[in-house]
């Protein structure tokens, strides 16, 4: 059985919360005051992302973390022997938690539901990037100020290519896509065609002509 790819649920949120408290006191009480317990929070949930990484690479280790078959008590053990010294204590005792209590098999929900409560403390979101080329860092930075300016907060942005657009850009971010692509425009003025007639067609086609196309989405 292959990790399965499971949205936040309420026993997610339940666990992910759990974790993000008790990474905010031990950073606390290292000494770090609120600044510690940012920084162990945030190791935490990098520690977490570093491991679902290499369970959708290795087949077999997301396997082990999903399987049913393997005993909880064989994958507690394999797993202080896996991730002993190169994890956290408290990442390890995590996933060793989630094992017992039967539910390491929704890591990915917890793993998600857990980054919602950093970027939500942190005041950062973030934003899926898709365009036809890879962003330059001019056109990243340009981006990312936008995107603070409506949004309010401090974006994060994972670019993405996707060879089928012909241009612009689309954004995911959560649950929201927002497509600004040529090709979305090009499919609207398709639309129009069949609704409105040639006449109002032309004219969208020659306001988007017109338009600078590397503002066109931003």
């Amino acid at each position: 059985m292959p990790l399965i790819e499971t949205q936040p649920d309420a026993v997610a949120q339940v666990y992910a919360q759990s974790l993000f408290d008790l990474a905010s006191d031990q950073g606390a009480d290292a000494g770090g005051g609120g600044g510690g317990g940012q920084a162990r929070i945030e190791s935490t949930l990098a520690e977490l992302e570093d491991i679902l990484e290499l369970a959708r690479a290795d087949a077999k280790f997301g396997e082990f973390l999903a399987s049913r078959i393997v005993s909880g008590k064989d994958r507690d053990a394999a797993l202080v022997r896996i991730l002993e010294g190169r994890a956290s204590p408290l990442t390890l005792n995590f996933l060793r938690l989630l094992n017992q209590k039967g539910r390491l098999a929704i890591i990915t929900g917890v793993v998600a539901a857990y980054d919602r409560l950093v970027q939500n403390a942190f005041g950062r979101i973030e934003v899926d990037v898709y365009s036809a080329t890879p962003l330059s860092p001019e056109e990243a930075r340009a981006l990312s100020d936008k995107l603070r300016g409506v949004l309010g907060r401090e974006p994060v942005i994972h670019p993405y290519t996707d060879g089928s657009m012909i241009g612009g850009v689309r954004l995911q971010i959560g649950d929201q896509l927002i497509d600004a692509s040529v090709s979305t425009a090009l499919r609207k003025l398709r639309d129009q065609l069949a609704t409105r007639g040639l006449p109002a067609v032309r004219a969208a086609a020659e306001r988007i002509i017109r338009a600078d196309p590397s503002q066109n989405g931003h």
